[in-house]
């Protein structure tokens, strides 16, 4: 597959294009259950940060604990600039994304209060012809609609040909068929360590197999 098989691409942010060190998670996380009464294992930490196969819920469901209640400490927690620093881009995205020459978006889960420092610590912002953080007015994937605002924004809508959504969660396949685009799955993360297999219209381990 070639950067010329779609007409416009649409990517992903987290575990795509970028992604954090292994400890940042664990001390965010753990400063979370600091304010919550709450000490996470390791492992928990992972599963709160990554989310794979409903592991949040199940978290929180064994703790007692409301997600609202959690992200609440967690937003009060984590510091954009921390998380910026301690972030960085994937090479193969880096060789892939940054060379399209066609209409590129950006859609994720990340807010934009996250998404706005990280991507110009990574200089990266230019990557993309428009950027949409998901939230509960503009819809969460697999909800279609923020990446029919984001296909808007860019200039295609349902009339600009062919287009791909290329995601590392269940999530981003959803939304990518849910809206109507081919789905491309990064396989970032082991499918045992995972817990389950995700397949979209293409899995790739990396950037570099396109």
């Amino acid at each position: 597959m070639a950067r010329d098989t779609y007409d416009f691409w649409l990517f992903d942010l987290d575990g795509t294009v970028v992604d954090v060190d292994p400890e940042y998670p664990r001390t965010v996380v753990g400063a979370v259950g600091d304010r919550l009464g709450h000490d996470f294992t390791d492992r928990e930490a992972d599963l709160l940060w990554y989310g794979v196969g409903g592991a949040r819920e199940e978290v929180f469901a064994d703790r007692a604990l409301s997600p609202e209640a959690f992200w609440e400490a967690f937003h009060e927690v984590e510091d954009p600039q921390a998380r910026a620093r301690s972030s960085f881009v994937y090479e193969d995205a880096a060789e892939f994304v940054g060379a399209l020459d066609r209409p590129v978006g950006l859609v994720t889960h990340c807010q934009s209060y996250l998404t706005e420092p990280l991507l110009e610590y990574h200089d990266i912002a230019d990557w993309f012809d428009a950027v949409v953080c998901c939230d509960d007015d503009v819809g969460w994937k697999p909800d279609p609609t923020p990446v029919e605002l984001t296909m808007d924004r860019i200039g295609v809508g349902y009339e600009g040909g062919e287009g791909a959504l290329v995601g590392d969660d269940p999530d981003d396949v959803g939304a990518a068929w849910n809206a109507g685009l081919d789905a491309v799955h990064v396989e970032r993360t082991d499918p045992i360590e995972r817990g389950q297999c995700v397949l979209g219209d293409c899995r790739i381990g990396g950037f570099d197999e396109l």
